[in-house]
């Protein structure tokens, strides 16, 4: 066979795992960073039904097969528009889907309309490993390294072309796949190019170049929807990339007033601001600024200036610059040198180059320097020693508020975090984070135990004496600091609480009648949480607390999962009367897409399979097989998911955790599917099983030595540059992906030599473990951590030989006594 005949396969591919990370982007900006893993679900769903498909229509399709894989590539170019252009008008309202069943009816019609390129990408596929039996490693190594490039340079695109471009042109692969394979058609080869062409074009005008104009299908809970609704207010500035869409808004009517924890004692109006907002919520503001320190005044009023108030001229760190907010605050405060670190290079450019005379130039000045960089890799490998390192507030209030990040993985309020903040502060320096305030608490809580326990951690006896906690009325900040508070700090942070009318819940010697003075609380949570946090009982205060507030960590990094299932029925009985505000939606709504999809891979792809049976002939022990393959769908998934989360703190980045981690795992699977038939001649002497068996053994000896190498390598490469960072995570992915490649085809490709037929239904249970593997690794981690789900995967990579040997060698016994396979 010559590999030109697989190419089609590598763009199909390519265009199949582009889609899938572009539809991860578009839905961050639709909706939440948490609909990434159920992109992940939809797309194996897609693959699953398609081997229901190619299974029972397996001979029309293979004799037909330039014609059909032709028009399954032209189907999946244009259902990669359209699709989306539909799911994004439906009403989904992913807030109501615990106590609105009508909102699991919209969630399952999203699955089935995105779900459709997937499933006829997938059927090209399929359609090649049945048309290809005997070169089932060829054609799974030209599927993986396609898809391994379409999901590393999707990522590329995305910084030169808006997403909605970005989605025509995955389109145009599909139909470039799809024009590939039909010039194999003997007959009307021109006419079918030409078709396909036209169709090309026909999609390339669909979207509009934009992505303002799909802004409306923006969910109404986003803050950029409720601002533009304001009558005059208009987009000014719009930039887009792989970390985020930035849209800057004006809205001259009804002035933005952007300054959390303003106390109620301000009298000074701020200046004129423009709104920033990334993918359509997290704002920040450009605040308008003539060098004058007077007119910014008002700053000295919210609660992040306290530890201005106990520091003199401190050199000040602020982990997330965004519109220069807290520049502006260290700058009127008499800082000696200010560090602003931002992620996102765009965000730099519009605050230093397009709104520079806008905000006064601030971040030119030669006591302030910008710092492209994640926040915990700055703080990990800077060789400076800072006097006050400010985390401001780095999401919206609306989603903190629904609860959406708690599937997030959030590597900036973990305890390993807090301890290298302390590492980089000088001897008396400061730690103030800000959070929004939430009644019943859950953030703050869950910062102070993290704080508390960073501090034992550092060797500190009374961590208490090194904790101060204020709070407005919609805010609270809470100061860590390196030496213990001074009498005099506490008399200034009590000082600074009284003149802005804020409330102190927690201070060196501070008593309950201290508290809950200004903005008053039925309950004074916050400094009963700190006392019982810093008490003997903190483990069973912890326990019983109706939301989930122990300390975050590296392996478990979901600050933001506060979680019970035992307070749900109480929560769902409030839900009239404000208890809705108390669930963490982004997990519940995990959960509900793990039952749809549940469902509808039984629907999809085990039921069908199981009523055609017969078709599958008895030459294969279902059972056993069925669980070899369903085995292997679950363990690759897990541990690809867990190395997705546990590489966004290497690498910066969701998205580019997501590419890079499914670009290395396919790619370098896709080799080891190619060599996998040497190392069953070579190493296996060959035999599948003991092959296979080998393979694991190897797969589980990296897995292992992962979960302890990967944090050391981490911390010791956190400084590279963003190329290199990305280099050096392929080069770790590389041999656990290549070993990982192997078992699939190796089952795959024996299977089929004894029966055909069946290759499509090991494809559709592979598939179907998928499915549920994509979301499920995602809820694992957040219960067991990382290294929990790459135990459990290890251990089912461990037990496939085993099940695949059972009937494997009795099929060996039938064949020496004469029996016929079935080739059906």
């Amino acid at each position: 066979m010559r590999s030109g005949r697989l190419l089609p396969v590598s763009l199909i591919s390519a265009a199949i795992l582009a889609h899938e990370v572009l539809l991860m982007r578009l839905f961050s900006i639709i909706q939440w960073h948490h609909f990434a893993y159920m992109i992940i679900s939809i797309a194996l769903l897609g693959f699953g039904a398609s081997g229901t498909f190619v299974a029972f229509a397996r001979r029309p399709l293979v004799e037909r097969y330039p014609a059909a894989f032709a028009a399954s590539a032209a189907l999946f170019g244009i259902t990669a528009v359209v699709s989306f252009a539909g799911a994004e008008r439906l009403p989904f309202n992913a807030l109501e889907v615990v106590w609105n069943p009508w909102q699991l009816g919209w969630l399952a019609a999203s699955y089935a309309l995105l779900m459709l390129p997937f499933f006829f990408g997938a059927t090209c596929i399929g359609l090649a490993f049945s048309c290809y039996p005997r070169q089932i490693g060829h054609v799974y190594a030209f599927d993986l390294i396609g898809a391994g490039i379409g999901a590393l340079g999707t990522v590329g695109l995305l910084f030169l072309v808006f997403p909605s471009t970005a989605l025509r042109l995955v389109a145009a692969l599909g139909l470039a796949a799809a024009a590939l394979a039909a010039t194999g058609l003997a007959r009307h080869r021109w006419l079918a190019v030409g078709s396909l062409g036209l169709a090309a074009a026909v999609t390339a005008v669909w979207l509009p170049p934009s992505w303002t104009a799909l802004g409306p299908h923006m969910s109404q809970y986003k803050g950029l929807r409720l601002a533009l609704e304001v009558p005059n207010a208009r987009v000014v500035e719009e930039r887009s990339s792989p970390l985020g869409l930035l849209t800057v808004v004006e809205s001259p009517t009804v002035p933005f007033r952007y300054a959390p924890g303003l106390s109620l004692a301000n009298t000074q109006e701020p200046p004129a601001q423009l709104a920033v907002f990334t993918d359509g919520d997290s704002m920040t503001a450009f605040t308008a600024y003539s060098g004058n320190p007077a007119t910014v005044a008002y700053l000295d009023r919210t609660t992040t200036a306290l530890p201005f108030r106990i520091l003199e001229r401190p050199r000040t760190l602020i982990l997330g610059a965004g519109g220069g907010e807290q520049v502006l605050l260290a700058l009127r405060a008499g800082a000696d040198t200010v560090a602003a670190v931002e992620v996102n290079s765009q965000m730099i450019d519009l605050a230093r180059d397009r709104f520079a005379d806008f905000v006064g130039g601030i971040f030119s000045r030669p006591n302030v320097r910008s710092h492209l960089a994640e926040a915990r890799a700055f703080a990990s490998t800077t060789r400076e020693r800072y006097d006050l390192i400010q985390i401001p507030l780095l999401d919206s209030f609306s989603a903190a508020a629904a609860g959406v990040q708690s599937v997030h993985e959030n590597y900036t309020y973990t305890v390993e975090a807090l301890q290298d903040y302390l590492a980089v502060l000088r001897p008396d320096g400061v730690i103030a984070t800000t959070r929004w305030l939430r009644v019943p608490p859950r953030d703050i809580l869950k910062l102070f135990a993290t704080a508390t326990v960073a501090l034992e951690a550092e060797g500190v006896v009374e961590p208490g004496r090194h904790l101060a906690l204020i709070r407005s009325w919609n805010t609270a900040t809470l100061l860590v600091a390196k030496s213990p508070f001074t009498a005099e700090d506490v008399a200034a942070i009590r000082g600074f609480a009284a003149e802005n009318f804020f409330d102190v819940s927690w201070a060196p010697g501070i008593s309950a009648s201290d508290v809950n003075r200004y903005n008053q609380l039925d309950q004074e949570y916050f400094y009963e949480g700190a006392v019982a946090l810093l008490g003997p009982e903190r483990a069973e205060f912890t326990e019983r607390y109706k939301f989930d507030i122990a300390p975050a960590t590296d392996n478990r990094p979901y600050f933001f999962d506060f979680f019970r299932w035992r307070a749900l029925p109480e929560l769902l009985t409030l839900h009239t009367q404000g208890g809705a505000a108390m669930l963490d939606w982004g997990y519940l709504i995990l959960v509900a897409t793990l039952v749809q999809a549940a469902i509808l891979s039984a629907v999809l792809i085990l039921l069908p399979l199981w009523l055609g049976r017969r078709i599958f002939g008895r030459a294969v022990h279902r059972l056993r097989a069925g669980l070899y393959f369903l085995a292997l769908g679950l363990a690759f998934l897990l541990i690809e998911i867990a190395f997705i989360q546990r590489f966004v703190l290497f690498l910066g980045h969701p998205l580019y955790a997501v590419a890079v981690v499914l670009a290395g795992f396919l790619a370098f699977a896709g080799l080891g599917s190619a060599v996998a038939a040497r190392w069953m001649a070579v190493v296996g002497r060959g035999s599948a099983v003991r092959s296979i068996a080998l393979a694991v053994v190897v797969i589980a000896f990296l897995a292992t030595t992962y979960l302890f190498a990967l944090p050391l390598v981490f911390e010791r490469l956190l400084a590279l540059p963003d190329a290199a960072k990305i280099a050096v995570a392929l080069l770790l992915i590389a041999p656990l992906a290549l070993f990982m490649g192997m078992p699939f085809p190796l089952g795959l490709g024996h299977v089929g030599a004894r029966s055909e037929a069946f290759i499509p239904w090991a494809w559709g249970v592979n598939g179907c473990a998928s499915v549920l593997s994509a979301i499920l690794a995602a809820l694992l981690a957040m219960h067991v951590g990382f290294t929990g789900v790459v135990a459990i995967a290890t251990a089912l990579y461990l037990v496939a030989p085993a099940l695949l040997a059972g009937w494997w060698d009795r099929h060996d016994r039938q064949t020496s006594q004469g029996f016929v396979p079935d080739r059906s």
